[in-house]
C-alpha cells in the first residue's frame, strides 16, 4: 500500500507543483503468503502455485522457458432455453410524447396526427414498424407512424393517443421491445 500526502476527494484539483521528498519514506515489506491466493487451478508453466517465500523468482513472461498450459475447463451450467429470450424487454429512460400544437398535420408515415392515433416516431425504424410499450400495467403495442424525436438522446416519441392509454404523458422512463407482447 502506498499512501500519497494531499486533499482527498473531487473538490480540489491536483496540485501542479511537486511534493516535497521529506514527506515519503521508504518501506520495506516483507511478507511470505501461503496456501493458495487464487481461485483457478495453479499453472505450473507460469510459476503461480500460490507461495512466495523469500527464496521465490519471480520472472518477466517475456523470460518463460517453458510453454504455457492449457487452462482447464470450467463447469458451467446449461442455460434454459425459456431463460434465454431473442427479444428481451429494454428500459428507455428519456421517452417522452407530442401531439400538442400537431394535431391535424401529416406525419411522416402519410397519417394524420389525432389526438386517439395509436403510434409512435422514431428516426430510423421502418412506418409500420411494431413496437411494445409497457407503463404502468398497461402493455399497448403501436406501430411506427411519424420520424422523430429531435431531442437528442432520445430514442422514442408517443402519440397522445398512445400516452393516455399508457398512462406516460410525461418524459421519464418505460419498457419497450421490438414486435407484439409475447
Amino acid at each position: 500500500m502506498v499512501a500519497v500526502p494531499g486533499s482527498i476527494g473531487l473538490g480540489a484539483p491536483s496540485s501542479l507543483t511537486a511534493d516535497a521528498p521529506d514527506l515519503f519514506t521508504t518501506v520495506n515489506v516483507v511478507a511470505s503468503v501461503h496456501g493458495p491466493v487464487t481461485t483457478v487451478q495453479p499453472d505450473p508453466g507460469a510459476r503461480s502455485n500460490g507461495t512466495l517465500d523469500h527464496g521465490s523468482i519471480l520472472l518477466e513472461p517475456s523470460l518463460r522457458t517453458e510453454p504455457p498450459q492449457a487452462r482447464p475447463d470450467a463447469a458451467q451450467p446449461e442455460a434454459k432455453a425459456e431463460s434465454v429470450s431473442r427479444n428481451p424487454w429494454r428500459t428507455d429512460r428519456e421517452i417522452s410524447w407530442y401531439g400538442p400544437g400537431l394535431i391535424g398535420h401529416g406525419t411522416a408515415c402519410g397519417k394524420t396526427l389525432t389526438r386517439t392515433l395509436l403510434g409512435v416516431a422514431h428516426r430510423s425504424l421502418p412506418c409500420g414498424t411494431l413496437v411494445t410499450f409497457r407503463s404502468h400495467g398497461v402493455t399497448l403495442t403501436v406501430p411506427v407512424v411519424d420520424r422523430g424525436p429531435y431531442v437528442s438522446g432520445r430514442i422514442f416519441d408517443l402519440t397522445v393517443g398512445a400516452c393516455r392509454i399508457l398512462k406516460h404523458c410525461y418524459t421519464g422512463s418505460i419498457q419497450y421491445r421490438m414486435g407484439r407482447a409475447q
